[in-house]
């Protein structure tokens, strides 16, 4: 019985090693990063909106959610999207990506969060030259894919 349950979480190299899997994978990652950036900022507009009329009505106060308000959309927006069956953001989709796990579990919402502040603070610490662990790697990994034991793929 042990045996099965630690098999799940072996990675399945095979179902992983086809090269027209990764073909483009880094260009594509970078349109869909640009693509969600911007739809991040699309929909703080509205949320910056309320956030001002709860400053208002809390006589400023409200006005400290300013700080938060993109990091929190963020977190919403990947949980959502990228922790969703379709695996992958709007950014991704229309890339014709999405993120799938090396042992073939489903990504969760939590895993995608965990992917995302991974990215953004391995970003802040190592900065963006960090993104050059995706040339020296046969799965085009980053970082956090390397981390976290999952990889984007085509899926078109």
């Amino acid at each position: 019985m042990s045996e099965h349950i630690g098999a799940q979480f072996e990675p399945r190299g095979d179902a992983f090693s086809a090269d027209h899997l990764y073909e483009g994978v880094r260009r594509r990652r970078m349109a869909a990063f640009v693509a969600d950036y911007a739809i991040v900022l699309l929909l703080s507009v509205p949320t910056a909106v309320i956030v001002f009329l709860f400053g208002i009505v809390t006589l400023g106060l409200g006005w400290m959610l300013y700080a938060i308000l993109l990091p929190a959309i963020a977190v919403v927006y990947i949980g959502t999207t990228m922790g969703s069956a379709a695996q992958a953001t709007l950014g991704m989709r229309m890339a014709g990506l999405k993120l799938v796990r090396l042992d073939g579990a489903r990504v969760d919402p939590m895993l995608a969060i965990v992917h995302g502040v991974v990215f953004w603070a391995s970003n802040a610490v190592l900065t963006p030259f960090v993104l050059l662990v995706g040339l020296f790697t046969p799965r085009k990994q980053l970082l956090q894919d390397l981390l976290l034991g999952t990889v984007v793929i085509r899926n078109r």
